[in-house]
């Protein structure tokens, strides 16, 4: 008998498969099909397997009464009926598809879980209850891509009784929205849903019903999420993290993501078939996935579904709807706006972050710097390298940085209450060097400091390889966790919640990736999760001309970026001799409308600014907090049209960007008022313009236009325009 090594057999039907091969000696395709029967359509639950009768029939353990059993599929459609979920047991194991329009997007897939010790809950499942409802309202965010969210979807939750054990219980709870759906799992395993379990596996599976062209970064890499965008076949994909973006060939656009991820690991995809990928949850370094109890609930496991790609943007309140709501209270103290900082100097090798001869953060530059922001309506600056620790490796040195010791030509209380004279604030910066618990040691000290300085808004890192958090167990001794990990995830919500205590919003760089959870703490305001602007610097390569056009549909799916756009000096010589911003001046400006964050850097040297002040004049006008946001065209890793509304005022922004392929675009001003004109105040790239050869020919200028007009939009190579309409 001839028994292939790999999963093992959890269900009747598997077993029964095995039987038969046994009975049929060592070939088994000479016997074929123990069931014999025709393969059902995709997405179309199959029938169930026949019961395994005769003497070894005996072997297997009487199944517990469970009630009334569910056979038929449970559906659930969204709002505008064009998505169906349909989900069944099917030989004793949860499994679920959804078509979109009649036709499959994902098909026949399994769920379920596996546990360190004890049942798992992966076979002998059957559909017990099913419950439905519909859910319509609107809230307001206190700051965000949109003032108001709608968040109206259809619900099914499937309950699957275990009848191997008492107590064993999934409800699978389905939101189906307009724009996709979000399901999370609320399991039961026995009767005392405090006792301590460790998950081993998450078996939720995605199974793409037909191939296409995806867009992805590696997981279980070194440099986080900081990877340029690998694009190809689907089945090209092996380990993906999400968002996970994917155009199938029939059209429809998927990007599958998470929301909500609290007291969990990260799941990023892994392809263990063609078009099957399974959530692959991060492991602790001392074993099993996930810590909880008995009772548990997951994050939310998201699909987005769109007809093209800018409809991907204009989805992604879904992350937003599946997550609580605020938790904070009163957040009004959060203040969104563009900021500069002493930053991009030391990505340049001018300043250093240690203390010495050359060393960036100090009281002359940083009063500089503070002068400028009040001159040019910043809110802030930011300033890193100025505490103790920086010193030698502090790549490797976390656990000696002090988080309140400021270098002795570093005046943190002056500079913050000459900040504030001047109607701005310093920015705070803590850079752990991901040496966690000495951080978590003077998180509070660090917080307050800061809340005594006036600080309200802090910008943290964890500059290391990814599973290099460094952790000390009760004993001490070193363990080293993953970036997108269970003990990541809580400590970053730990560091919300310390620095909501002190009326601080959080900017976190190296982080775990954004699943929405600014909803319920509103001083999640940004982060990085992204190979930003930094690597133009110094990486190997710069981010090419494509790389923003695709974090539009990939990255920025998942919440906002700090990826410190607006670098005015764009050929300044690296070291390697490589241009390194590889855009047009005009594409830059373009970025702080496509790419969104409620704080939002010009990360250049402020003297740089000076040699374009007419384009400058874009960046202090341009807000970041918004009243509407809206993706009008575009196509992953080609281009964007994206226009937003000012919160504050009647003024509406548009950004464009495009890849190294020059092109014309039409865009209709539809999104403007009826009944009002408007000036469009102009920038673009100019005729002769080209990222590498002439990136600073570009035109500003000036036009009346309506709703009824439609705007000619010409983009050089790498290029973008950026246009601000006032009403007249």
């Amino acid at each position: 008998m001839a028994i292939q090594i790999g999963r093992p057999f959890t269900s009747t039907a598997q077993l029964k498969t095995l039987l038969f091969a046994g009975f049929c000696g060592s070939v088994l395709v000479a016997c074929g099909s123990p069931d014999a029967a025709e393969p059902s359509d995709v997405g179309t639950p199959p029938a169930q397997a026949d019961a395994i009768s005769g003497p070894l029939a005996n072997a297997l353990p009487e199944p517990l009464d469970v009630g009334p059993v569910i056979a038929d599929p449970a559906e659930i459609a969204s709002p505008d009926s064009r998505t169906v979920v349909r989900v069944w047991s099917q030989d004793g194991e949860p499994h679920y598809a959804i078509n979109r329009d009649g036709a499959p997007v994902l098909a026949d897939s399994q769920l379920g879980f596996r546990f360190a010790e004890g049942h798992n809950l992966e076979a002998g499942l059957q559909l017990t209850a099913i419950e439905t409802a519909a859910h319509d309202e609107s809230w307001e965010q206190p700051w965000g891509e949109r003032r108001v969210v709608r968040d109206h979807h259809n619900e099914l939750a499937a309950t699957f009784t275990s009848t191997e054990f008492e107590g064993g219980e999934i409800t699978v709870r389905f939101r189906v929205f307009d724009a996709g759906v979000g399901f999370r799992f609320e399991v039961e395993r026995g009767s005392d849903g405090t006792a301590p379990i460790e998950i081993t596996d998450e078996l939720t599976e995605f199974h793409l019903a037909e191939s296409g062209e995806a867009w992805w970064t590696p997981a279980h890499e070194f440099n986080r999420y900081e990877y340029i965008y690998s694009t190809g076949a689907v089945e090209d994909a092996a380990n993906a993290h999400t968002p996970f973006t994917v155009r199938l060939d029939s059209g429809p656009y998927l990007a599958i993501h998470e929301a909500a991820l609290v007291n969990y690991s990260g799941m990023s995809l892994d392809q263990r078939r063609d078009r099957v990928f399974e959530a692959e949850l991060r492991g602790w370094s001392d074993g099993g996935k996930v810590r909880t109890t008995a009772h548990f609930t997951t994050p939310w496991r998201t699909i987005q579904i769109a007809d093209d790609a800018p409809g991907l943007i204009n989805g992604t309140d879904i992350t937003l709807n599946l997550n609580e709501p605020n938790a904070l209270g009163d957040v009004s103290w959060l203040e969104p706006g563009n900021y500069i900082g002493i930053w991009w100097g030391m990505h340049l090798n001018e300043y250093t972050w240690g203390s010495g001869p050359n060393h960036g953060a100090t009281t002359e530059r940083t009063r500089a710097y503070i002068d400028f922001a009040a001159e040019n309506g910043f809110i802030g600056v930011l300033v890193e390298g100025w505490n103790i620790g920086w010193d030698g490796d502090w790549f490797n040195n976390g656990e000696i940085i002090d988080f309140t010791t400021p270098y002795e030509d570093f005046d943190l209380e002056g500079l913050a209450s000459y900040a504030q004279e001047r109607g701005v604030r310093l920015i705070g910066h803590h850079e752990t060097s991901a040496a966690i618990t000495n951080y978590e040691n003077q998180l509070e000290d660090a917080f307050a400091l800061y809340e005594a300085n006036g600080i309200r808004a802090v910008k943290t890192g964890y500059v290391d390889d990814a599973g290099e958090m460094l952790r000390r167990d009760e004993d001490g001794h070193a363990r080293y966790e993953w970036h997108d990990s269970q003990f990541s995830v809580e400590h970053h919500q730990r560091v919300l919640e310390a620095a909501a205590r002190h009326r601080i919003a959080i900017n976190a760089h190296e982080p775990i990736k954004d699943t929405g959870l600014r909803r319920t703490y509103p001083n999640a305001m940004t982060r990085e999760g992204v190979r930003g602007q930094e690597f133009n610097a110094w990486g190997d390569p710069p981010n090419g001309p494509s790389h923003t056009p695709t974090i539009a549909y990939t990255r920025m799916l998942s919440g906002p970026a700090d990826f410190t756009p607006g670098i005015f000096d764009l050929t300044f010589e690296r070291q390697d001799g490589v241009r390194g911003v590889q855009t047009t001046l005009s594409k830059q400006l373009a970025l702080y409308v496509v790419l969104y964050s409620p704080l939002a850097m010009a990360a250049d040297l402020i003297e740089n600014y000076d040699a374009h002040p007419e384009m400058f004049q874009f960046i202090r006008d341009v807000p970041a907090d918004w009243e509407e946001s809206i993706a009008l065209q575009g196509e992953v890793g080609e281009y964007v049209v994206q226009v937003r509304k000012d919160r504050a005022s009647e003024d509406w922004y548009l950004g464009a960007i495009t890849d190294e392929t020059p092109r014309g675009l039409s865009v209709p001003l539809d999104f403007l008022d009826d009944g009002t004109s408007y000036t469009a105040q102009i920038y673009r790239d100019r005729a002769d313009a080209h990222w590498l050869t002439n990136p600073y020919a570009y035109v500003v200028e000036e036009r009346t236009v309506t709703a009824s007009d439609v705007m000619e939009l010409p983009l050089a190579s790498s290029g973008g325009a950026a246009i601000r309409f006032v009403p007249q």
